[in-house]
């Protein structure tokens, strides 16, 4: 009795094993039921969307800017004459200029002061989460809403100009909005005062990640907080500071909304403060625009910000060998 149930019991111990082993090859072979098609329909409706919305109009506006195409009306081949007519163009020249001056003017605050406000607000205090909120509003409002805005700040009228008059610190109004210099400046400072809070934020993300030895052995050699800042800080910022001011320098120089509307949509006086973007958008449009025209612009502005993208990359790489 003893012997026959000592040599049973190993084979009914067994046997669920045994079943399990021979069950594994099917479960293997069950997981490679997928077809190698499968990934690509997967990315097909992204990809569709990608060459309609994407790759289709750029190489359509590549095309038009060869061709002297209207709204409604089929453009012939006309070669290189839109872009020896956009080199003629003394608009375009002001143009490049004015953009030139908005990367200028609003790339250096953009890197700086977003890294001085994450220094401010980053420690637990009382109050502090009102703060950030109300330096990152700007950039959650509409670019419209704030143009608005500022447009009533500016404006001969306005806020600015009526409490100075009341002031006696001018006689007359400053023309913010209707010179063509300070009409770049106002828009370099509602295009700084939006950006402020979410470069902040990004800021913000990176001195958490700061190790808090390097400050405690900075303190412990006698550093002061501004020597931390400029010995411990800023290395630790360096990329980041680097990323910024190339996405910054980008919408820089593709900028439209915030001179259009502080503008009212003329680009200041005879134009002079208009950028590339809003010169394709006025020889663009209309059932007379030149559609050839806006193309050959667009390339250009297309081109210029490559070049201006690789520029801060060879740059940045310079900077961090």
């Amino acid at each position: 009795m003893t012997s026959s149930s000592t040599t049973v019991a190993p084979a009914v111990e067994d046997r669920p094993a045994i079943d399990r082993a021979a069950s594994r090859p099917e479960r293997r072979r069950g997981l490679r039921t997928h077809s190698p098609l499968s990934p690509w329909l997967l990315m097909a409706p992204a990809l569709l969307a990608a060459i309609v919305f994407v790759l289709f109009p750029f190489l359509n506006t590549i095309v038009l800017s060869f061709t002297d195409a209207q709204p409604l009306v089929g453009g012939s081949f006309t070669g290189l004459q839109n872009y020896r007519d956009l080199l003629a163009d003394p608009m375009f020249w002001v143009a490049l200029r004015n953009c030139l001056l908005y990367v200028i003017g609003a790339v250096p605050p953009l890197v700086v002061l977003p890294l001085l406000l994450a220094m401010l607000v980053r420690k637990a205090v009382p109050g502090i989460g009102a703060i950030r909120t109300a330096v990152y509003t700007p950039v959650i409002a509409s670019v419209v809403v704030t143009g608005l805005i500022w447009t009533w700040i500016l404006d001969s009228r306005g806020l600015v100009n009526s409490v100075m008059s009341s002031l006696g610190v001018i006689s007359s109004p400053i023309p913010f909005l209707t010179d063509e210099y300070l009409l770049l400046a106002s828009s370099i400072i509602v295009t700084v005062w939006q950006g402020l809070g979410y470069y902040m934020v990004v800021y913000l993300a990176v001195l958490a990640n700061v190790p808090t030895s390097l400050h405690e052995a900075a303190m412990m050699d006698g550093a002061s907080p501004v020597r931390r800042f400029f010995t411990v800080t800023l290395p630790a910022m360096r990329t980041t500071m680097l990323l910024i001011g190339v996405i910054s320098s980008l919408a820089a120089f593709r900028v439209f909304s915030e001179i259009f509307v502080l503008s009212g949509g003329t680009g200041g006086p005879g134009g002079r403060s208009s950028s590339l973007v809003m010169l394709i958008r006025e020889s663009g449009t209309g059932l007379s625009g030149r559609l050839g025209y806006s193309s050959a612009i667009s390339i250009v502005l297309f081109l210029l910000t490559v070049l201006l993208m690789i520029a801060n990359l060879r740059l940045s790489s310079r900077k961090e060998s």
